[in-house]
């Protein structure tokens, strides 16, 4: 097991982050409308700061699993934050504040370990783009998800909690989508580029680049069946769902069976 060897200073912001997500959950029960868009962007900052300290702490930058899935949620609630003053019918907060609170708690307990000296600072490019994938296609699954309970309201004949119509969900998703593909493209082609200059031992073949790339490939298939063959609904969520399971076991997957289970770089 990888724990944290920063100073205890350094765990200030996650903590921080933690409790606030957990007074996010009490809305809107015993939190004013006035003081909850205060705690986000409080909440919204801890999580920041607790990233950026986890990267850059020990004067290295680091990856790992749970800073990813860190980075992801943090990703995700930027996203929602930002919707929900376009769309203040969107609901989905329980869901992030649970997600928020494990992965920043994760990532104090599991920061990773410091990558070696680069031959290029744009070196990382390729991992930061990689996370911005994995945090732009989470918001898309998040959407999806939205858009099957809607759906499944409506078919029942029910008053859901997603007032949001199904359509403008739906198109969401699918701006969601292309941008995930768009930054997974972008990741593959700085992976293909960097190892064309040298800068790394060729793009290696293991299970982490089949996973990406059969990820990409759902996703290339979910965007042409949907501008060609109208593809919507179900089938088309559950693509999604696909691509970023996929994706989720092409670096999440790979690293925290080598950080915690074998205990190793």
């Amino acid at each position: 097991m990888i724990l944290s060897p920063s100073p205890w200073w350094s765990s200030i912001p996650s903590l921080g982050a933690a409790l606030g997500y957990a007074l996010l959950a009490l809305h809107p029960v015993r939190l004013a409308a006035g003081k909850l868009n205060l705690l986000m962007a409080t909440v919204w900052l801890l999580h920041g700061v607790a990233l950026a300290t986890n990267q850059f702490g020990t004067g290295a930058m680091r990856f790992g699993f749970a800073p990813a899935l860190s980075f992801t949620a943090w990703m995700v609630f930027t996203l929602y934050a930002i919707e929900t003053r376009l769309y203040p019918q969107l609901r989905a907060r329980a869901s992030l504040v649970g997600l928020g609170a494990a992965t920043v708690l994760l990532a104090l307990l599991f920061p990773g370990l410091p990558h070696p000296a680069h031959a290029s600072r744009w070196l990382p490019l390729h991992g930061w783009l990689g996370m911005v994938s994995y945090g732009l296609l989470a918001a898309a699954v998040l959407h999806g998800w939205l858009a099957q309970r809607a759906e499944a309201s409506i078919r029942q004949a029910r008053a859901g909690e997603i007032t949001l119509p199904l359509l403008a969900l739906e198109r969401l998703t699918f701006r969601l989508v292309w941008a995930a593909f768009i930054m997974l493209s972008a990741t593959l082609l700085a992976g293909w580029w960097f190892s064309e200059q040298g800068l790394t031992q060729g793009w290696i073949w293991n299970h982490k680049t089949l996973f990406t790339l059969l990820s990409w490939l759902v996703l290339a298939l979910l965007l042409w069946g949907r501008l060609t063959q109208g593809w919507r609904g179900r089938f088309a969520i559950r693509m999604l769902y696909a691509a970023a399971t996929l994706l989720l076991l092409g670096y999440v997957g790979s690293h925290f069976v080598l950080e915690v289970i074998l205990s190793r770089a």
